[in-house]
């Protein structure tokens, strides 16, 4: 069984990458120069999480009333949640940016966040796929997403590394390191997005 055209589950998960895929430009776009810039930022950010909220209960409500699904209830599930947490992972690190008062993203952010960005675009192409049935065919950007999981890999241990040699400040050590980590766990959650797919494939295919 697949989608068929126009189906109320592919046109919600639908809903979700194309919401995710504007938060991530967004974010990487987003252009801080000041403070108050930061709760700009983090205010927009939440927003594009609550709507993303907003579609994950409209799947569940139709999971529970749907009396047959194209594909298996738990698979449409667990790809609209691992897509969330995705934006759920952006949002709480917006957050982190205004807390902290950071208004420069270093050069390992911006290699985070140029990976994270480029594994959404992948995601928004399978999820389109996925909805045409054109399931051989979301492999190669599942692949793609763990590449970028891949490079994000390296890139926290050259920020960490980076980190302890140059930064004295201890509280900026703290700061800087969980920012690291929660891009790296962006990535983490991208690559469990290409995971879903992958097992959507293998069981519809």
């Amino acid at each position: 069984m697949a989608f068929k055209k126009n189906d109320k589950f592919s046109v919600l998960l639908n809903n979700i990458s194309a919401n995710l895929k504007e938060s991530s430009n967004f974010f990487a776009d987003y252009k801080l120069k000041n403070i108050s810039d930061l709760k700009i930022f983090s205010e927009k950010m939440k927003e594009f999480e609550s709507k993303g909220d907003t579609f994950v209960h409209e799947v569940i409500k139709e999971l529970n009333d749907a009396f047959i699904t194209p594909i298996e209830r738990e698979d449409i599930l667990h790809l609209a949640m691992s897509m969330d947490d995705v934006l759920d992972g952006l949002e709480a690190t917006a957050a982190l940016f205004e807390m902290y008062s950071i208004t420069q993203a270093d050069d390992f952010m911006q290699q985070f966040v140029s990976s994270i960005q480029g594994s959404v675009v992948e995601i928004d192409a399978a999820v389109a796929l996925l909805s045409n049935k054109k399931l051989p065919q979301i492999r190669e950007h599942a692949i793609k997403i763990k590449d970028y999981e891949s490079k994000c890999d390296n890139v926290l241990r050259s920020s960490i590394k980076n980190l302890f040699n140059i930064e004295k400040d201890p509280i900026r050590i703290i700061q800087y390191k969980e920012i690291y980590e929660n891009l790296e766990d962006i990535a983490d959650y991208c690559q469990t997005v290409a995971n879903t797919l992958e097992t959507i494939i293998m069981k519809n295919a």
